[in-house]
């Protein structure tokens, strides 16, 4: 897995956080950010993020965004995770596998991102599986993975859509006025 956070030491605060679906996704409270006297809670996942693709014998891995947590894909996705002693969640916002992962190597981390753009976002195949002929993988993006949530009585609910893509930029325009460094 990755480290809890700043400290280390597994102190971090952690907020559930539920989505339009009712579903929930338990993260570590990475930073507060006021605006508009409102907070707004900047969020990583305590599971592990993983992103569904299907897989092609020719081009790119096409990244499948839209899935309903029934969905047959993600039963055999279930099976295939349990071989490995993980587990797949269907939380809010993204889908997060629990249980002990393999730390991704970094040597071969550097070779692989070479032969992509700085824009392109990277991933590690987690596990691959077929179902119904076509072949899917589950993927790690390599990236920090944050979720948005707007406080309210101690409660953290989804920024999602329209609202978050109107606060996204004015977040994202704190923290760099916070850490100008980056």
């Amino acid at each position: 897995m990755r480290d809890p956070g700043p400290s280390g030491s597994g102190d971090v605060p952690t907020v559930l956080v539920r989505g339009s679906e009712g579903q929930d996704l338990l993260c570590f409270l990475e930073q507060l950010i006021p605006l508009d006297g409102q907070d707004y809670a900047l969020l990583t996942p305590v599971d592990t993020p993983v992103s569904l693709f299907r897989l092609k014998d020719e081009g790119d891995p096409e990244p499948i965004t839209t899935i309903t947590s029934s969905e047959p894909i993600l039963s055999v996705a279930d099976v295939v995770l349990q071989e490995h002693d993980l587990t797949l969640i269907r939380s809010a916002v993204t889908l997060t596998v629990s249980g002990e992962l393999e730390e991704p190597d970094p040597d071969e981390l550097e070779d692989d991102d070479e032969e992509l753009d700085d824009e392109s976002e990277t991933y590690e195949l987690l596990v691959s599986f077929m179902v119904d002929g076509e072949e899917y993988g589950l993927y790690i993006p390599l990236d920090p993975f944050f979720v948005v949530a707007r406080m309210v009585d101690g409660q953290a609910e989804l920024v999602e859509g329209e609202d978050f893509d109107r606060i996204q930029p004015r977040i994202e325009a704190e923290l760099d006025e916070r850490d100008p460094g980056e």
